[in-house]
């Protein structure tokens, strides 16, 4: 080979090493640049995966059904299925907190629902008055201190419609008697036992030697009941020697001016009255439990102080004798059953069961 095809072949060669060079140059080159920007955002690009991992708006759609949502407070605006129409309603005399505290801000809120309270033409109103003039078609529902009967279940079916009980409440039935009387309390069934009239006497329950007079509404318009089983309502033929009254205020009335006299109500109704003293009540002799928050108000405090409901103790169960607030409802497929169904989600929301406490009875949600 001459020397000018020796130095062509130098020539190539070393431009071949030359181009190896530079491309294996511009590769490491790049891998160290790369290194460096990783090592430079790495950090960033942690916190950013970190981030989008625990929230739930840049996490992955299938998961936001898992996230909780908002906890939305009911009110009587946000209820839907509320009639436009005047519809009658009554019933408890135990409800008249209810009727003036919930209902009023019911029909603010809601005033395309109009309710008319009706009072019976016959009878004191209550419980029992108000479920039958249900039945009897006069009023669109009821409102009710105590459980439907098996006999008022009964009716409506032959009427060819079934009545429906939503509970909406609680209230406490307290036992007031006169003030001058100097007892430390009654059982359950001791106080069953004065209705039933086999004790009549005070002293047969660690009282003074004085007779018992009872003082209850007629079992046909009671608005509540100390004889109950299974959450229903059961009659009992009450004793010859319990006075029938028209009403609860009738009641304190007579009492204040009997020093022997005994009575039961809603504990709402009863245990603010500056005339009488609620008895503690329990379901043995060793645990008598005060319907009044302590400490006790005498009747000399009164009016400028009153006695509030124990209502801690009927949201405990550790209060003996409690009574369940029921709206009485008509299923019939008509607006009366519409009617009823609205008025109890109403009670029900968180705005209507927040009243009911403000009305002074415990509330179910």
């Amino acid at each position: 080979m001459d020397n000018t095809n020796q130095k062509k072949v130098l020539i190539k060669e070393d431009i071949s090493i030359f181009l190896k060079g530079l491309i294996i140059g511009k590769v490491l080159t790049l891998m160290v640049i790369g290194g460096l920007l990783w090592w430079l955002l790495k950090p960033e690009f942690m916190a950013r995966n970190n981030t989008d991992s625990s929230n739930p708006s840049l996490a992955d759609s299938s998961n936001q059904n898992l996230q909780p949502t908002s906890n939305a407070v009911s009110t009587f605006g946000s209820l839907t299925n509320v009639p436009t129409d005047s519809f009658n309603y009554g019933g408890s005399t135990a409800w008249a907190p209810i009727r003036q505290v919930v209902d009023s801000q019911i029909l603010s809120a809601r005033p395309e629902l109009k309710l008319r309270y009706l009072d019976p033409l016959d009878g004191s109103p209550g419980s029992s008055s108000g479920i039958r003039m249900l039945l009897d078609g006069k009023l669109d529902f009821a409102q009710s201190s105590r459980p439907l009967t098996e006999e008022e279940k009964a009716i409506a079916k032959e009427r060819g419609f079934t009545l429906e009980q939503r509970q909406v409440g609680i209230d406490g039935i307290a036992v007031v008697v006169n003030p001058s009387l100097n007892l430390p309390g009654l059982t359950v069934d001791q106080l069953q036992q004065i209705y039933l009239g086999k004790l009549t006497n005070w002293n047969q329950v660690g009282g003074p030697n004085l007779p018992i007079t009872a003082f209850s509404q007629k079992p046909e318009n009671a608005d509540t009941s100390i004889f109950s089983s299974n959450g229903e309502s059961t009659k009992q033929a009450l004793g010859s020697n319990v006075k029938y009254i028209y009403s609860t205020t009738d009641a304190v009335r007579q009492l204040s001016k009997t020093p022997g006299g005994i009575y039961y109500a809603s504990a709402r109704a009863v245990v603010p009255q500056c005339s009488v003293k609620p008895l503690l009540l329990g379901r043995t002799g060793t645990d008598f439990v005060s319907p009044y928050r302590q400490p006790f108000v005498s009747p000399e405090q009164c009016p400028r102080q009153r006695n509030q409901v124990n209502t801690e103790a009927i949201k405990n169960g550790s209060y003996p004798i409690t009574s369940k607030l029921f709206v009485i409802i008509k299923q019939n497929k008509g607006q009366a059953q519409q009617a009823g169904n609205a008025y109890a989600n109403l009670v029900l929301t968180d705005q209507g069961q927040q009243a009911i406490e403000q009305a002074g009875f415990v509330r179910v949600r």
